[in-house]
């Protein structure tokens, strides 16, 4: 176990408002021992942009890892040559121009359609309304799954994620996890000679075309889904709720002083959608005073990181016209996310333009309190709403 100081968290209170916490561990002792997470924790944005690069210290490869254990060996959990094979084959699916050329139509058409549905009820909770199903659809296109309902995509994802942080064990969420990795498994036995048939730029397809052994595409398929739902999920819900609760910050996006995409930055700055990456310590190695040992479990905590005073002016407030440069909320290393840019497409091109060009006078509903809970993952729980019908465009 690493020399670092101890630090001690309320499990229930860090779960709902971390950052109190996180700030005292930034002041006090930004590389720290957390025992009721067993693990050491990183919150300063530059140590963690330094070592995150250090794969040779700081390794992804966990065989005995929550992830590992119940999703499969995917490119997450691999370093150097191996992980870089994966994110190769994977590439021509999520890749700027396959974004562009692709993605962004079928993500526009569903938004359109379930605006089109949305837009005359006048209220709804947009968690469920809007940003979950067009989340899902979208990703069940991105990774070729197209043979399953977006609740599935949603509760599978929910149910991994839930999963890989239960780091208390509890018997019952990864018995939610293993039935949703095996629902997994038998859609994409479904879409193998459908899409060996008719090849297209989905992630299965794609990876099918590379060769890739089959035990590691149901490895990336089950990440991409881990992530890629409950991202893009909390991030338009979000975005939303600090638009509605900043309307300063909203009127600058108005008066063109800032873009939606400005918008989606700063969200995933001040509150990460993905706020910690775990790594195994794979050797000895000395780090501001803390020595790590090998197997040592690490957490770099992103959603400190881009909280960090060091690094942002007035971290805890939201400002869209900030300077992003120094966030990290796809991560610094080699294992910065490869969905960014589909996930960027998906809020600021389409999902948050769209939702408040149809939905006039968008404004939260008074009758119910807005919810947002985790740490490892954290996104709104609710979002209710209400707003003046609107005919179609």
């Amino acid at each position: 176990m690493s020399n670092a100081p101890h630090f001690n968290i309320d499990v229930a209170a860090f779960w709902a408002d971390p950052y109190p916490a996180l700030a005292k561990m930034r002041a006090e002792a930004p590389i720290a021992f957390v025992p009721q997470l067993g693990s050491t924790v990183l919150t300063r944005r530059d140590d963690i942009f330094v070592t995150e690069k250090r794969i040779d210290v700081f390794s992804s490869h966990q065989p005995a890892g929550l992830m590992n254990k119940l999703m499969g060996h995917n490119m997450m959990r691999k370093d150097g040559d191996a992980h870089l094979a994966e994110r190769t084959a994977m590439f021509p699916s999520v890749s700027p121009r396959t974004v562009k050329d692709v993605w962004r139509k079928q993500f526009q058409a569903h938004a359109d359609r379930i605006l089109d549905e949305l837009a005359p009820q006048g209220s709804a909770d947009l968690v469920k309304a809007f940003a979950l199903p067009l989340s899902g659809e979208c990703l069940k296109n991105v990774t070729g799954l197209t043979n399953i309902t977006y609740h599935e995509m949603d509760a599978w994802s929910q149910a991994m994620i839930d999963g890989i942080a239960n780091y208390t064990g509890d018997a019952a969420v990864e018995a939610r996890c293993h039935a949703a990795t095996a629902g997994i498994d038998a859609a994409i036995d479904d879409m193998i000679p459908v899409l060996r048939q008719h090849p297209d730029t989905s992630m299965l397809s794609v990876l099918l075309s590379a060769g890739m052994a089959m035990e590691s595409i149901r490895a990336n398929i089950k990440l991409a889904i881990s992530g890629g739902q409950n991202e893009p999920r909390d991030a338009i819900s979000g975005c939303v709720w600090a638009l509605l609760t900043h309307p300063a910050e909203y009127a600058k996006v108005i008066a063109g002083q800032a873009n939606w995409l400005d918008v989606f930055e700063e969200y995933a700055r001040w509150i990460a959608p993905i706020g910690m990456s775990p790594r195994r310590v794979a050797q000895p190695f000395h780090y501001r005073g803390v020595d790590f040992e090998p197997e040592d479990r690490v957490f770099f905590m992103f959603g400190s990181a881009n909280r960090d005073e060091a690094c942002f002016a007035d971290p805890d407030v939201f400002d869209v016209s900030r300077d992003h440069a120094k966030s990290i909320a796809f991560g610094a290393g080699p294992h910065y996310c490869a969905g960014a840019f589909a996930s960027r497409a998906m809020v600021a091109d389409v999902a948050l333009p769209s939702l408040f060009a149809r939905l006039g006078g968008l404004r939260l509903d008074p009758r119910e309190p807005v919810r947002i809970g985790g740490w490892a993952f954290r996104g709104l729980l609710n979002l209710p709403v209400a707003w003046e019908n609107a005919p179609p465009n």
